[in-house]
């Protein structure tokens, strides 16, 4: 009886916290259909959540190009992998039909990034994805194909060992990394890590630097296919990283091997991240189709802030951003007004977010000058207060005149979400011809970017925390694992709340309402965004990410 009605008290609070009356809509009501699909490309995904599928999808439209994703049953789902031979087999018979592929090594051979992890696939499996790729160059040679490879992260595989020696292997493992990069290694670090070396099982560490061994021998054999032409680029991408680590030194002779080899990033590129690398090599390839080199400016919320390490990453935010915008074909402008658009990197903690609100000033005088802004909101503790969006509507700033805004999981994803978000939008806008077009591009650009308010600022830094919460409340012994019997159906029942309630009060702000310019090349039109629905999901049972989809965009133009 306690837990029904802790139940239902959250319920009624969540309910009446939804109740808010509606404004009257300004301005004149326009379609706001999204633009007409010019090119279909075929993506099989790094995994089944939304960042890796729906994501692309989504913003693809901003450029009108359809991302033709495999069905749901063949692909992974949490645990259980992906069906790697029908996968294998779709991607033939659909292949023809679309003007490019962006395919994830790691599903096409594990069936999905936690597979690969495991690391279960022989080099027999390995040898037929490789000829797998190849006839599907010989098959389709005027197809560009694009692969993308997640070297295994330095966090052991579930399972390999217990929790005390999972932290003896990656102190081992950041030792190790260290002191491979020092000409003089100091003599108490070398003792130090034979003494590590000793006190994990050998068949533990065994089996542990045999998964970069292999690796190693994969990836060498996948940058083959690119030099040789069966792949038009590879991506390599590092997840979860850190400065020092094993993985460090397997990316570190690839790079090695692609200077001796003459290999350019135009054709085999090395880079931090994972889940963001579909869309990544999608907007770098349009714009290379464009013959377009973004002009981007950095900026930063603090004079920290380039040097900042933040969690799982491997380097500094000033090396990330850099590193991404060489990644879309991009150079760096000096100054906002040499640039396409401006890349501005927040990075909050206790110290730094009390500075939020001249941060958000700074952001306000450059949508107020009609500069174009790709906004990263990352926060330290992944906590609403260290971020600059509420910062922004609290000023009631035109947030719609952002021209990117990502603030989930690591610097890496939120960065480069960023960056190809922002290069697909000038792409479109350099592209729209008619009124009818540039609204379009709006409205496929603006429904990508509420999502990211949504889901990256509030969900993910507010919503998840409450959630959890009350989860626990309600017995659940662990919030951010959902049994589909138990607590699943209660935990989508409190996040459809929680969402339509932070919808209710994100588009009744001034700052939602409030309008915004949008130029394309035969266009100047002053716009204002007033509604839209959103509904959401989880698509594995955990409360770490959701499936949100937003709909029904009204969008008016101003008189």
């Amino acid at each position: 009886m306690r837990r029904i009605a802790t139940v239902c008290i959250i319920l009624v609070a969540l309910v009446c916290a939804c109740i808010i009356l509606p404004q009257e809509d300004q301005g004149v009501p326009v379609s706001a259909g999204f633009p007409a699909i010019q090119r279909r490309v075929l993506l099989i995904p790094l995994d089944s959540r939304p960042p890796c599928g729906r994501f692309v999808q989504n913003a693809a439209r901003i450029a009108g190009i359809e991302i033709i994703l495999p069905p749901a049953e063949l692909l992974d789902e949490y645990f259980r992998p992906g069906d790697t031979a029908a996968l294998q087999s779709w991607t033939t018979e659909h292949l023809a039909d679309c003007d490019a592929a962006i395919l994830s090594v790691d599903q096409l051979l594990h069936g999905g990034l936690l597979a690969s992890r495991q690391a279960k696939k022989t080099i027999d499996d390995e040898n037929a994805l490789l000829h797998f790729l190849q006839k599907l160059r010989a098959a389709h040679p005027n197809i560009p194909l694009y692969a993308f490879s997640i070297l295994p992260r330095m966090t052991p595989p579930d399972g390999l060992c217990d929790w005390e020696e999972q932290k003896r292997l990656m102190k081992y493992s950041r030792l190790r990394g260290r002191i491979s990069r020092e000409a003089h290694p100091k003599g108490e670090d070398l003792a130090a890590l034979e003494e590590l070396r000793a006190s994990i099982s050998p068949e533990i560490l065994a089996q542990y630097e045999k998964l970069f061994a292999d690796y190693d021998s994969f990836g060498t054999r996948l940058i083959s296919l690119a030099e040789n032409g069966t792949l038009d680029r590879l991506v390599i991408g590092q997840d979860d990283s850190e400065p020092y680590s094993i993985p460090n030194l397997t990316l570190h002779r690839f790079s090695e091997l692609l200077a001796a080899k003459n290999i350019g990033e135009n054709r085999v590129f090395l880079t931090q991240g994972a889940d963001e690398l579909a869309l990544s090599i999608l907007s770098a390839n349009e714009a290379e189709r464009e013959d377009f080199s973004p002009r981007i400016a950095l900026l930063y919320n603090a004079v920290s802030t380039p040097d900042r390490v933040l969690p799982y990453m491997g380097t500094t935010m000033e090396n990330t951003a850099r590193e991404k915008i060489r990644f879309a074909r991009g150079t760096i402008a000096l100054s906002p007004d040499a640039a396409d658009f401006t890349l501005y990197l927040s990075a909050n903690d206790e110290t730094t977010k009390r500075n939020r609100g001249t941060a958000a000033a700074e952001i306000n005088t450059l949508l107020n000058e009609n500069r174009a802004v790709a906004l990263v909101d990352l926060s330290e503790h992944l906590c609403l207060d260290e971020t600059l969006l509420p910062e922004l509507i609290e000023a009631e700033t035109p947030i719609h005149g952002l021209a990117a805004y990502a603030g989930w999981n690591t610097a890496s994803n939120s960065v480069g979400t960023a960056v190809a978000h922002a290069v697909l939008l000038q792409i479109a806008q350099r592209r729209a011809q008619t009124e009818t077009e540039a609204i379009s591009v709006a409205a496929a650009h603006i429904s990508f970017l509420d999502g990211r308010f949504l889901e990256d600022c509030y969900y993910l830094k507010d919503v998840v925390d409450h959630l959890n919460y009350s989860l626990e409340k309600c017995g659940a012994q662990n919030g951010r694992g959902l049994e589909y019997n138990y607590n699943y159906p209660l935990g989508s029942l409190l996040l459809e709340n929680a969402i339509e309630n932070r919808r209710n009060r994100l588009i009744h702000t001034a700052a939602y309402q409030a309008p915004f310019r949008f130029k394309t090349k035969n266009a100047a039109l002053r716009l204002r965004a007033t509604d839209f629905t959103a509904t959401a999901v989880f698509p594995w049972p955990r409360t770490f990410e959701i499936d949100l989809r937003i709909d029904n965009l009204r969008l008016h133009k101003d008189d």
